[in-house]
């Protein structure tokens, strides 16, 4: 599993006119190529009579699954730009579809290129993209004396305070950045005097919203 990478926060719809040329931008998060396909089947459904409905997603963890689509539209003016824009913001899992109803108006290969790129461009800014961290789960559980302390640094600190459990004794359940995990138990070693009890408890990605 990826430490860390960069995918769209949610599925988004966003359109542009160029030209007098309407495209329609549709993303999505998918993690196999099976669910790239039926997200660009299910766009191909909704608008069959557009004049293209072109596609690009890359998928993996290295990116192994990297494919675009002009649906013909002029070799490598629809497709390809698409897929540099996801390269270029460095996404994972992510599928596009832009479709274009044609306006009348033909706008060249350079044109073409330019409105594919701005209208990915634009539903990837309607979706949002999120950095999605692995992280180690962690039970910290010490006597009462000593919650309102670890509470007050640990809402403080860069560790992510999931819940606080309320039982005989309290459980803090804390998310720290893979390897880091030493690191936060000896902080909390020396923060409670050796007072509390560690565990490791579960790995997941959690999500942080990042500028475009």
């Amino acid at each position: 599993m990826l430490a860390t990478y960069f995918t769209v926060k949610q599925p988004a719809i966003e359109e542009i006119t160029i030209q007098k040329s309407r495209f329609i931008g549709h993303v999505a998060r998918v993690e196999t190529e099976e669910a790239a396909q039926q997200f660009i089947q299910e766009i191909k459904k909704k608008h069959n009579t557009a004049t293209h409905n072109c596609s690009a997603y890359m998928i993996g963890e290295h990116d192994q699954i990297q494919k675009a689509n002009d649906d013909g539209e002029p070799s490598g003016t629809a497709g390809v730009p698409m897929l540099e824009v996801l390269k270029k913001k460095g996404l994972k899992d992510t599928v596009i579809v832009v479709t274009r109803y044609f306006g009348g108006i033909k706008l060249g290969a350079g044109g073409l290129i330019r409105a594919y790129g701005n209208a990915t461009t634009e539903a990837l800014r309607g979706s949002g993209i999120v950095q999605r961290q692995l992280m180690q789960g962690i039970s910290v559980t010490v006597d009462y004396t000593l919650l309102g302390k670890l509470e007050n640094v640990l809402r403080q600190s860069e560790y992510v305070l999931e819940t606080i459990n309320y039982l005989e004794k309290v459980e803090f359940v804390v998310f720290v950045k893979t390897g880091e995990e030493d690191q936060f138990q000896n902080w909390i070693i020396d923060l409670t005097s050796d007072q509390a009890t560690l565990i490791q408890t579960e790995k997941k990605y959690m999500e942080i919203d990042v500028a475009i």
